[in-house]
């Protein structure tokens, strides 16, 4: 067949080929007595891959120009101008023309591998299941009796699991709130998308960290925001860059993670934080907080949260039960002004009609037992156990090849590579070996850069780990 791709075009490859059979599909090259190649031939005749034909077969047969039988493979349709035929629709298109974005395509691969392979996981931020209170959950389903409702709850969540949160969070984050001030969420997640959805328009600028969890979700993209950014010192953002952006670009909002923030583990100093909240009141600009981590830090100190010095309401505080309890629980906040909380609440409750009550009422027992603080305890020693045993592995096997700061808390640790290397390339060696992480690059750094988080293995594994990885650099060279 006398056709190549043009690997430089902006359109597919799959609809350039799915174009070129068309076309001669329709002056006769081929003819309707005769077979197409089937897809596993065409594929190696032209140096694709398979997925490729299967894709441009499947839009030929979306549009009715060819029919695929088992066992007697793809021919021309007889019925070529539709007149009885039976059209597929064409769920490639439907997928490109979709307003929500899939994650990057490196994120989606990460997932996939450790799902699919036994891998050392460096890259998942979520608790191992030996880090889970299993046997106090165990506990309060097995002598509590269920005492929600099993019909639609309040539209922003159990009115109990809320006094349960303000109280929670009186005591543990310093934050003081009524319960018709929280909404209760399906994790953190779905509370910023809610934020992004209903608080913002397309074209309107906020201000991201970078390198930032944040820069890897599609929900500010698919919103049509125009994120800005500011660098990430050993004390976090520095806010005399926060107020040279606002001049600049008007910003509508500010999104922060403060508290041993994803990637980098900084601790944002109070100074700075008393500095962005005077900013913030100043112009009239809101701060979202992301607070998952202010409660693992290792040196056993309260962290102050902004939302504690916020005194003015400028702050919507989000933090959830995701990496401090179980992420199977899907429970996440919203805190901030009512009128804000019921917006939002509206949202949500189009979405999914509310939360799961029984899962918000294991939640609020949980929370207001002794058994919560025995567990937070518990897990911040663990957590420090494998923040040394990654920072040893690292020294160990990697010496001067990185450099980074030690976290004093949360789940990550912020390697910079001092080595010139395909980042790709290293991530793709490194699975070869049975090890994953996160490539800078997805955080929004500078080249050169990996997160690996300490929450998912156990010390011997994370040593491990890091020996693979040390491996897959050296395999570079």
């Amino acid at each position: 067949m006398d056709w190549k791709p043009d690997r430089k075009a902006k359109k597919a490859i799959y609809k350039q080929l799915a174009a070129f059979l068309e076309n001669g599909i329709a002056d006769g090259t081929f003819p309707p007595d005769k077979p197409l190649p089937s897809e596993r031939n065409l594929a190696k005749e032209l140096g694709l891959n398979r997925s490729t034909v299967v894709a441009a077969y499947d839009e030929l047969e979306s549009n009715g120009l060819i029919q695929r039988k088992r066992g007697s493979g793809t021919t021309i349709s007889k019925d070529i101008w539709g007149i009885t035929k039976k059209r597929i629709p064409s769920w490639n298109r439907y997928i490109e023309a979709g307003s929500f974005l899939p994650n990057l395509p490196v994120n989606q691969r990460i997932r996939k591998e450790a799902i699919e392979h036994e891998l050392i996981n460096l890259a998942s931020g979520e608790l191992s299941e030996d880090l889970f209170p299993v046997a106090f959950l165990r506990e309060i389903t097995a002598t509590r009796s269920f005492i929600g409702s099993l019909g639609y709850d309040h539209p922003q969540g159990s009115a109990i699991l809320r006094e349960t949160i303000a109280e929670h969070v009186k005591n543990y984050r310093g934050i003081e709130v009524n319960a018709s001030s929280i909404l209760v969420t399906s994790g953190a997640q779905q509370a910023l998308h809610l934020v992004v959805q209903c608080l913002l328009k397309p074209g309107d600028a906020v201000v991201l960290e970078e390198p930032s969890y944040h820069y890897s979700l599609p929900i500010f993209k698919t919103a049509g925001l125009k994120p800005y950014f500011l660098s990430m010192g050993k004390n976090g953002i520095n806010p005399d860059e926060l107020m040279s952006l606002h001049k600049k670009h008007r910003i509508r909002m500010i999104f922060l993670n403060p508290s041993f923030q994803n990637p980098t583990g900084t601790l944002l100093h109070d100074d700075q934080k008393k500095a962005i909240l005077k900013l913030s009141s100043e112009h009239g600009i809101p701060v979202v907080e992301d607070d998952p981590y202010s409660l693992m830090a290792f040196a056993g100190k309260p962290v102050a949260s902004l939302k504690s010095m916020d005194v003015h309401g400028n702050v919507l505080y989000i933090s959830s039960l995701s990496k401090i309890v179980a992420s199977g629980l899907r429970i996440g906040w919203i805190i901030g002004p009512k009128s804000v909380i019921e917006r939002l609440a509206d949202a949500k409750q189009q979405i999914d009609f509310g939360h799961s009550s029984f899962t918000q009422w294991i939640a609020n027992d949980f929370l207001e037992s002794h058994h919560f603080h025995c567990h937070m305890k518990g897990l911040v020693k663990e957590l420090e156990k494998r923040r040394d045993q990654i920072v040893a592995s690292l020294k160990f096997y990697l010496g001067n090849d990185v450099s980074f700061n030690i976290p004093q808390g949360g789940i990550h640790l912020w390697c910079k590579i001092n080595k010139d290397f395909n980042e790709i390339q290293l991530l793709e060696e490194s699975i070869k070996r049975g090890v994953i992480y996160v490539p800078g690059s997805t955080m929004g750094s500078e080249k050169g850069f990996v997160r690996f988080t300490f929450a998912r293995e156990k010390e011997k594994l994370i040593n491990e780990g890091i020996k693979r990885f040390a491996d897959a650099l050296n395999s570079l060279y």
